[in-house]
């Protein structure tokens, strides 16, 4: 399967605005690229590429005064098979998990375990560690949480997530890490493409987020929004938390005035 996949963000800054873009697929999908990823920008201004502590591709450049749009357009090969699932898949005890996933055992900015933690217990103490558990909490936040664009919050927390019951993918998934990882479960955010590829079409297309969870000795993505596994993800960037991969991080005031993403089955490459 072929999947087509881009973005065009505008924005306008009132002076020279330094920025930060995090939105680039990941260097471990660089080859199964069947046509390169091109970023461009109108008008053209100088960037400079380098990777985060999390791996993430991340671009540096200075927007302009006044109007500027980033643009960004690939194909990629796909298995065309929904996301893999094990439910044989155990929980690692915290002594024996890689040093790289201790991080996500901790609390961070949009995901306070220390307020969760009581509730994690009490909900989900009781069921069998492994991937039967994590689904059981990407259940329950699924049904939980209701989605609304018109209650986006861009400062609320999972706890937040957790009294109000509303909000966008961004906070089913910082609800289902900060369960996870009360549980010692290590659990990351993940930011990327999610097309309607083998589901019914879910309205305009947005960057998504879902959650991974280190169970069965490896990464397994679950996904609380959406609750389902799902065809032709595409992770462009991974961190603790929203807070850890905006896709525009902006050193100054801006206003967004263009934003569109699309990311569709192609039969064959075209221009």
């Amino acid at each position: 399967m072929l999947i087509r996949f881009g973005y065009e963000i505008s924005v306008n800054c009132a002076v020279e605005t330094p920025m930060i873009s995090l939105l680039e697929i990941r260097d471990e999908r660089r080859s199964d690229l069947r046509a390169p990823e091109v970023i461009t920008t109108t008008p053209q201004v100088p960037m400079v590429l380098y990777h985060d502590m999390f791996g993430n591709t991340c671009r540096r450049f200075v927007a302009p005064a006044g109007d500027l749009t980033i643009s960004g357009d690939g194909i990629i090969a796909d298995s065309g098979l929904p996301d893999p699932e094990d439910w044989d898949a155990q929980e690692t005890p915290i002594a024996q998990l890689p040093d790289d996933a201790l991080v996500y055992l901790l609390g961070s900015r949009y995901c306070e375990t220390d307020r969760i933690s009581q509730i994690a217990w009490d909900m989900f103490g009781g069921l069998a560690p492994g991937w039967g558990r994590v689904q059981a909490i990407s259940d329950f936040v699924h049904g939980h949480i209701r989605f609304d664009y018109q209650n986006a919050r861009s400062t609320r927390t999972a706890y937040e997530a957790w009294e109000e019951g509303t909000g966008v993918c961004r906070d089913f998934t910082h609800l289902g890490i900060a369960f996870c990882r009360a549980l010692n479960i290590p659990a990351r955010y993940v930011n990327g493409y999610l097309g309607d590829i083998g589901v019914p079409i879910g309205g305009p297309m947005d960057f998504s987020a879902w959650m991974e969870a280190f169970v069965g000795g490896r990464w397994h993505a679950f996904d609380p929004r959406n609750n389902q596994r799902r065809i032709g993800r595409i992770v462009v960037a991974r961190g603790r938390d929203a807070a850890d991969v905006p896709l525009l991080h902006s050193f100054g005031p801006h206003v967004l005035t263009g934003f569109t993403v699309r990311c569709d089955e192609v039969e064959e490459i075209t221009a």
